[in-house]
């Protein structure tokens, strides 16, 4: 079992909050692809978007390959890691856009993405080093999703 729980205080059987960890990583990654998919044009946020599903690909591998707490709790850290990175990208591209009510979905969406995705791994790192992470892995869980949320919202209205 994985030492990241993302929301420590709603579930606490870790079995259950590991399979939420893992289908949430699938959602995500396949949202990504298909936004990814869904742009036509060459682009950083269409780069961000695949480079974020390959991320969560990264967290998915650590729950489902046999492999140590250690190296799962690596590949998780990895993974958020990769998703900032892309996520960052897709930031960069938003901040391009004319300064209009959809983008500002797009630049508050994936900016708080990039933040909790950092914090997850900076959360992960400190379980690692035996400190507790735990607050800042579930912070940067929820801050990731409100960001994801935004995001969604700003896709649809581009739609």
């Amino acid at each position: 079992m994985p030492l990241v729980n993302y929301s420590p205080s709603v579930v606490r059987n870790e079995a259950f909050s590991s399979y939420l960890d893992l289908w949430g990583n699938v959602l995500q990654a396949t949202g990504n692809a298909l936004v990814a998919d869904s742009e036509e044009e060459v682009s950083l946020d269409k780069f961000g978007n695949k480079i974020q599903a390959v991320g969560n690909l990264v967290v998915v591998v650590g729950f489902l390959a046999d492999v140590s707490e250690k190296v799962e709790t690596e590949l998780n850290i990895k993974g958020n890691l990769i998703q900032a990175a892309g996520g960052s990208l897709s930031f960069a591209d938003a901040l391009n856009e004319e300064l209009t009510e959809d983008a500002f979905y797009d630049i508050y969406g994936n900016l708080l993405q990039v933040i909790g995705n950092s914090m997850q791994g900076i959360g992960g790192i400190k379980n690692l080093k035996k400190s507790d992470g735990e607050l800042i892995n579930a912070a940067g869980g929820w801050i990731q999703a409100v960001g994801s949320v935004l995001t969604l919202i700003g896709t649809i209205k581009n739609v």
